[in-house]
């Protein structure tokens, strides 16, 4: 009886050390897994395995192309010829290019057409929006379908508009107006692009004010309304520098946008340009001279390089004012 009560007290003793074990190894920073899991170790590579598949995309459709762009600007490269170096002699070819600078103009005129109207109607058309009252949902759609439409659609839509045989005319007509060259002045041509930018980019420059507006106090204005600040005192004291951040991203946006420009006009326009060509764009003019089979890739490049470099000097300036501003 004696034997058999001390085995039977032995393996508890056995567990009690055990478990007295395992206490001091946790403590000590090193705990035993317990029976029957698996203990995972996590690579260093997993995050660059998730990130992998956007990393490929960014490297195969942006990086590849940007750098084989930089390089085929210094080369007299062609469609079906690979080409050789030339250096500067693209650029130096750029300054002599009177389409050059006739796209030039063109492009820096959207710009300063399109922006300004981008930045101060869709806050407007915010303000309009922004009450719940009984049917405002239908409003805010309508202004925004214009947006998730094709840009082919609407511009073969204001084409059709527009030209001497369209309804617009048609109107001038029957008023007396006489028809208006809206596709055929270089100018009006222009300016018909431009409009068709603006009408299609205020839904979405319209729901980033909203979201900016949301996030407005509406103490502010009530505080204002108080010290007999009218609607238009409160509009440009309170809703415009509360939202000031929201009008510079949306000034970069558009300016970039307005810059490389090329489905409205191209539409509009032919891919000739318009009357002698007087209303090519930047991005046009590397479309025309890159593509077909004895296009210049070389000099489209060098084209492309210039684009790039002035899109990247409009952010940065318009940035810079915003930082002055601040100061």
């Amino acid at each position: 009886m004696a034997s058999s009560s001390s085995t039977a007290r032995e393996p508890r003793a056995l567990s009690r050390e055990r478990r007295a074990g395992s206490r001091a190894g946790s403590r000590a920073g090193s705990p035993e897994p317990r029976p029957g899991t698996r203990v995972r170790r996590q690579l260093s590579t997993s995050p660059w395995l998730f990130a992998a598949p956007g990393l490929l995309v960014v490297g195969v459709f942006i990086l590849y192309p940007f750098v084989s762009t930089v390089i085929n600007s210094f080369t007299d490269r062609r469609t079906l010829i690979p080409g050789a170096f030339v250096g500067l002699a693209n650029f130096r070819e750029l300054l002599h290019d009177e389409m050059f600078w006739t796209a030039l103009r063109n492009s820096t005129l959207y710009v300063l057409g399109v922006v300004p109207a981008l930045v101060l109607l869709p806050l407007l058309l915010a303000l309009l929006v922004q009450k719940n009252i009984p049917g405002i949902a239908f409003f805010r759609s309508a202004f925004y379908t214009p947006v998730v439409a094709s840009i082919v659609v609407v511009g073969l839509i204001w084409v059709w508009l527009l030209d001497e045989r369209g309804l617009v005319n048609a109107l001038l007509e029957a008023v007396g107006a006489g028809k208006v060259g809206f596709l055929s002045d270089q100018w009006l041509l222009l300016l018909s692009a431009m409009a068709v930018t603006v009408w299609k980019g205020l839904g979405y420059y319209m729901i980033i004010y909203l979201a900016a507006l949301a996030n407005v106090p509406r103490e502010l204005h009530e505080a204002a309304a108080v010290d007999g600040a009218g609607a238009v005192r409160r509009f440009l004291t309170v809703t415009v520098p509360a939202v000031r951040s929201t009008m510079v991203l949306v000034g970069a946006l558009s300016s970039v946008a307005a810059f490389k420009v090329f489905s409205e006009v191209y539409l509009m326009a032919g891919p000739d340009g318009g009357p002698a060509g007087e209303d090519t764009t930047l991005v046009m003019l590397v479309q025309r001279t890159g593509t077909g089979l004895t296009g210049r890739v070389g000099y489209a490049s060098a084209l492309s390089v210039v684009v790039f470099v002035v899109t990247v000097a409009l952010m940065l300036l318009v940035l810079r004012a915003d930082r002055k501003e601040d100061a």
